[in-house]
């Protein structure tokens, strides 16, 4: 129990996250003008820049809308389940819709901002690589505050209002299953058109990346923008609340109560880790370093070290205070160890990668051989860390103890994402650069920025990968004390039981079906994109030669078609198959589904995320100007293992990560409809 003194303390905390929150929001606002009102260059750079805009805007409308229906259909379900089932409450509706509502705001208002921000980094860059860098960046902020604002700000408003954990429950299910559909949809979406883009232009006509010619080459920009901002947001909103949600209702469950400081603790620990992220944003601004890298890299550990600091200051008085910190500290520091492993798996300034170049001198099938066995080898690092923060902290504080790392991971987030969202950015302005005519000297900046934006993103992954299995294992054992808490005792999730085995496959198989459909949905949407690009280069001649506009939206069209359809079957599955074990198979075999599910889902989220970044990287490697140079048969090589990693890592990895958490959030909610079937 809590002191006097030290309830006071935790009311202040309350107020500390609020106002933390409400100064996220001025800062991400005060940034959003600074990306506006720097000078947006003229003529065709304007011109392209306003083709990408109304392209990301009319998707993300159609997309948005299919959203909305599937999310008043289940906001309808939840009502109904609240007025039959005891224990669920009809609230879940409107909170369900809430957490989707804000999701959707945050991977849009990051896409609004993006569009804006890249022509802006190519006319920036006429200044000087810190200038670009400081454009891209502060776009990329915009988007990291924005998510932690609107997150932590959604929480606070259910917390204060209903408290009431299945409320928050639900908050986080409309997250998350927003975040689902905006990650596979916008990954489908670019990497049909990425695909489609080189295997034509670069492989087959050999002209260069983003050559105003390609009439893909529209559609990719479009992409980069709603798969890897609108959707790389709504996904680490989810990531965010979900870390923060399963921490508060295990701190409920230790205390009893919704306001004590175990329920309390992780709103706290993340408004601090927000206010140290702000601080680091402006490192990063401030620092004029000749490498971008090193700059974001002195942003993050500026960050981590902040929060470290006041974090211990914050659990001082509890009883168990120092199990507390180390468990966030451990969480802070693998969520680095976890990036420094995905930066030197991906960057070609390190050996794997480098090695997958070479190995491209002798063909496609030995690059990606190469990239496939660096993926896989890239899992290792990754899931010792994650075992050991999770014995670690379950041996200082409980399984509380993971969550709160899971919570430490991702308290830095406003920074994090920044660096992940800046990427998308770096490459838009690169694309503009080629396609404008700004220069040679401008594009192989606008180059050097988007490689380290292939880092970045790797290491965003390996943040967003790495907290979920924390936060999907601490929600596993919420969904335990739930079904025991409904049934008023205890009851065992053992190997023996053949339900429990039989949950236990199916949950393993999960990551593998949805990634199927997910890498299906790519592939056949690139088959209609290459032979459009091949359509308009054979029936259009004037369009290589340069006396023709290509049909851009054409390309557009069929990016948008194939996600917008696409998106439906593997998002779904992530919901119905929870549902449909639990009413088949009864409550325990769930908690089989769930551990499954996060085993296979964690190491194929990994794997995919980096061998597809090192494939990348290697691709640009060799376009420095190293083992035969753009055009070179290495160079088509690459190019080719490069299209196979694009998929797994902006479509199918990290939607995995949304995936483990949705179902064990699914399962959650809907846990005393499994009771109630079971008869128990």
């Amino acid at each position: 129990m809590l002191s006097y003194p030290y309830r006071r303390r935790m009311e202040a905390g309350l107020l500390l996250a609020a106002a933390s929150v409400a100064l996220s929001g001025i800062v991400a606002l005060l940034l959003a003008l600074s990306v506006i009102r720097s000078p947006e260059g003229e003529g065709r750079m304007v011109q392209i820049s306003q083709y990408i805009r109304r392209g990301a805007a009319a998707f993300l409308r159609l997309e948005y809308a299919r959203i909305a229906v599937f999310a008043l259909m289940v906001a309808v379900v939840l009502f109904v389940m609240g007025l039959k089932v005891q224990g669920a409450r009809p609230e879940a509706a409107l909170t369900y819709l809430f957490g989707a509502s804000l999701s959707a705001s945050a991977g849009y208002a990051g896409m609004r901002i993006a569009t804006m921000a890249n022509v802006r980094t190519a006319k920036a860059l006429e200044r000087g690589l810190h200038s670009g860098l400081r454009v891209a960046f502060s776009s990329g902020a915009v988007m990291g505050l924005t998510v932690v604002t609107l997150a932590l700000g959604g929480i606070l408003i259910v917390l204060l209002t209903l408290k009431n954990q299945f409320d928050l429950f639900a908050f986080s299910f409309g997250a998350s299953s927003i975040a689902l559909f905006a990650r596979v949809g916008g990954g489908i979406y670019t990497k049909a058109a990425d695909v489609g883009a080189d295997l034509v232009g670069k492989v087959e006509v050999g002209i260069p990346e983003d050559d105003p010619r390609n009439p893909a080459v529209i559609a990719d920009n479009v992409g980069d923008n709603v798969g890897d901002v609108a959707g790389m947001g709504a996904d680490l909103y989810e990531s965010y609340v979900a870390s923060i949600v399963s921490a508060v209702a295990l701190g409920t469950a230790i205390s009893g109560s919704m306001t004590s400081g175990e329920a309390l603790l992780p709103i706290i620990v993340a408004a601090l880790g927000m206010l140290a992220a702000i601080l680091g944003i402006f490192v990063v601004l401030g620092l004029r370093a000749s490498d971008a890298q090193k700059a974001m890299n002195a942003g993050v550990y500026t960050a981590t070290a902040v929060t470290i600091v006041v974090t211990l200051l914050a659990v001082r008085g509890m009883e168990n205070w120092l199990g507390y910190w180390v468990s966030v500290l451990m969480g802070l520091l693998v969520g680095i160890l976890i990036g420094w492993s995905s930066e030197y798996y991906t960057s070609y300034k390190y050996g794997p990668t480098r090695a997958i170049a070479e190995s491209a001198v002798t063909g496609a099938a030995t690059d990606i051989i190469s990239g496939m066995a660096v993926g896989m080898r890239s899992t290792v690092i990754p899931v010792i860390s994650v075992a050991a923060v999770t014995v670690l902290s379950h041996h200082l504080a409980g399984i509380y103890g993971i969550a709160l790392a899971a919570v430490g991971m991702l308290s830095t987030l406003g920074v994090t994402l920044a660096m992940d969202s800046y990427g998308p950015v770096a490459d838009n302005a690169a694309g503009i650069a080629e396609m404008a005519h700004l220069g040679k000297e401008i594009r192989e900046k606008a180059e050097e920025l988007d490689a380290v934006g292939n880092t970045t993103a790797a290491i965003g992954k390996g943040f967003a990968i790495g907290s979920a299995a924390l936060t999907a294992l601490a929600l596993f054992v919420t969904y335990g004390q739930q079904i025991e808490e409904y049934l008023g005792h205890s009851i065992l999730m053992e190997l023996r039981s053949p339900e429990v085995v039989a949950g236990l496959f199916i949950g393993a198989l999960m990551p593998f079906l949805f990634s199927s459909y997910a890498l299906e949905a790519v592939g056949k949407a690139a088959w209609q994109m290459v032979e459009e690009v091949r359509r308009q280069f054979r029936e259009r001649p004037g369009i290589l030669e340069g006396r023709e506009e290509p049909d851009y939206e054409a390309c557009v069209s069929i990016s948008t078609r194939a996600a917008i359809r696409k998106m439906i079957l593997p998002s779904s599955l992530a919901i119905l198959v929870p549902i449909a074990v639990g009413l088949a198979l009864g409550p325990v075999a769930v908690g089989g589904l769930l551990a499954g599910a996060v085993s296979t889902g964690f190491l194929l989220a990994i794997y995919m995320a980096n061998a597809g970044g090192a494939w990348d990287n290697a691709k640009k490697y060799i376009e420095a100007g190293n083992l035969g140079g753009k055009g070179s048969d290495a160079h088509k090589a690459a190019v080719v293992g490069d299209t196979v990693g694009d998929p797994l890592k902006d479509t199918a990895g990290p939607s995995l990560n949304i995936l483990i958490k949705l179902m064990s959030i699914v399962s959650l909610l809907f846990s005393a409809l499994f009771v109630a079937v079971a008869g128990w």
